[in-house]
């Protein structure tokens, strides 16, 4: 029932944005600022919408349903205090759950700790984009021990820029009839092509582990 419901509120985020501007006002902001705080901050939360929820925001946005610059604002601080507490979850964590559980050897975690130093940067911006990988790649630079400055630089960069893109994608090209008439159709096209490269890495890695 749960993951019914959670995949009509990703499908038909228009309907419940429309909803939630409706019944909540001005804590319509509150709101979106939660929902992408919960995507970005907590791992168990991948799932929820992120791309599509900026996109439709801004659409509202240009309809007068919210100020774009406050609404950026707000949001861009969402995305970058979510990917910290992320960051810290795994900063904290991480070592316990190599410790204790067997399942996850300590070569993995040294070889995570590697990865995060000569690509952590990159990964952090580029993992804004996509799906999924945006809530796991704060998660695991905190089990990196990624240092917090650097992480924290490429976090506020990545943050800004998907906020951005994204919101204003809405706002200035949300009155257009093709996309007002098709706007379903974009959201899903975003979902999927947004969740491409997840599939292309996880091909490539069954790939290796068959050999």
């Amino acid at each position: 029932m749960l993951i019914e419901t959670l995949i009509d509120f990703v499908l038909h985020i228009d309907r419940h944005l429309a909803y939630i501007i409706q019944n909540f006002g001005s804590l319509s902001y509150l709101v979106l600022f939660l929902i992408i705080f919960v995507e970005t901050g907590l791992v168990i939360a991948p799932f929820f919408p992120g791309d599509s929820l900026l996109l439709v925001a801004g659409i509202f946005a240009s309809q007068g349903s919210f100020n774009v610059l406050l609404l950026f604002f707000i949001l861009a601080i969402a995305a970058i205090l979510g990917d910290s507490v992320n960051y810290f979850i795994g900063s904290y964590f991480g070592e316990k759950i190599f410790a204790k559980n067997g399942f996850f050897k300590r070569e993995y975690l040294e070889k995570t700790k590697n990865f995060y130093k000569k690509h952590g940067g990159k990964t952090i911006i580029m993992a804004r984009f996509i799906p999924i990988i945006r809530t796991f790649a704060p998660f695991v630079a905190g089990v990196g021990k990624m240092k917090y400055s650097r992480f924290f630089s490429f976090n506020v960069i990545g943050a800004i820029s998907w906020v951005a893109i994204f919101l204003f994608a809405g706002y200035f090209f949300g009155a257009l009839p093709f996309v007002k008439n098709t706007l379903n159709i974009i959201i899903l096209a975003i979902i999927i092509l947004s969740l491409i490269p997840v599939i292309l890495q996880y091909a490539k890695t069954r790939k290796k582990s068959s050999r």
